[in-house]
Parts: structure tokens; C-alpha cells; sequence
């Protein structure tokens, strides 16, 4: 190869990545003022990043979040949880691969709640697995560390009067 046909390949191998970074960097940054929305208890900015088919697969077991969420009305009653449950999530990491009209985020996400007085209810981490379709998500999954804890914040939940949206 000559000096000018591998500079120019160069020079497109440097802004591809460039773009890639910058993509990543600004999925990241929705992202993270999505949850400080959910946290804060407007759970629309998340939401409004789903596919109207979108799925939400959480791990099945003893409380509010369980199952397969078909469809944003069911999405949003998860979401609506949620933020009912005064958790407060975290994106610690994001990972972005494929290209916008089928990309993959692995993110990893922190989460906690706390009860009235101020004590620990919940602690977890989380790696959330998402395919999305031109910047919606189409297929969203959670991985617990500990699933067991989110059966027992939803039970000190209801202990504490907080009923699940239904």
C-alpha cells in the first residue's frame, strides 16, 4: 500500500472511532439523566426510551418486579414500582457494541433503598443487557447478584405499606 491510500484508511479507522466513543458517550449520558428522573420519581424518561413492544425480563420469584413485561403499558407499571419502591439506581458502566440500528448496551447498574428513618432496605448490583432497535430498546434483561434481596425489600415494602402498582 502506498503513503496516501494508508493514510486515508488511517485517518477513517480514527474518525470511526471517534464516533463510536462519541455515541457511547452520549447513550451514557441519556441514560444516566433517565435514572436521576426515576430517582427523583418521574419514571417517563426512562420509559419513553422503550419500543411500543418492547421486553423487560426480570427475574421471576416472590415479589413485584417479577416476570416477563410485554408491551410499555406493562414496562411502565415496572417502572411505576420502581420508582413507588424509592429505589435509587446507578449506571456504574456502559458498554456499547453493533451498530445503531441494532445495538447492544451491558450496563452495569447499582441499586438501594432505604426506609423512612433513613435504615438500608436493599442493596444490589445489577448488570442490565439491552438490544435496542435505532435507539429504542426492544430487549431488556436484569442480572442480580442476589436475587433473594429483591423478594425480601419487596416483603419490607409491604411491611412498611408500600402496595405494588398494579
Amino acid at each position: 500500500m502506498t503513503p496516501r491510500p494508508l493514510a486515508a484508511a488511517a485517518a477513517g479507522a480514527a474518525g470511526a472511532l471517534a464516533a463510536r466513543t462519541a455515541l457511547a458517550r452520549l447513550v451514557l449520558v441519556k441514560l444516566r439523566r433517565d435514572v436521576r428522573a426515576l430517582n427523583a420519581g418521574d419514571h417517563r424518561p426512562v420509559l419513553s426510551g422503550y419500543a411500543d413492544d418492547a421486553v423487560l425480563v426480570f427475574n421471576d420469584g416472590d415479589h413485584r418486579w417479577a416476570g416477563t413485561h410485554r408491551g410499555k403499558a406493562a414496562i411502565e407499571t415496572f417502572l411505576r414500582n420502581f420508582a413507588g419502591a424509592r429505589l435509587q439506581g446507578e449506571i456504574r458502566e456502559l458498554h456499547v457494541s453493533g451498530p445503531p440500528w441494532r445495538m447492544t448496551l451491558v450496563a452495569r447498574f447499582d441499586d438501594e433503598a432505604h426506609g423512612p428513618g433513613g435504615e438500608e432496605l436493599y442493596r444490589n448490583r445489577v448488570v442490565l443487557w439491552v438490544r435496542t432497535r435505532w435507539g429504542r430498546i426492544v430487549h431488556h434483561e436484569d442480572f442480580y447478584e442476589d436475587t433473594q434481596r429483591i423478594a425480601v425489600l419487596d416483603r419490607r415494602l409491604r411491611e412498611l405499606g408500600v402496595e405494588p402498582v398494579r
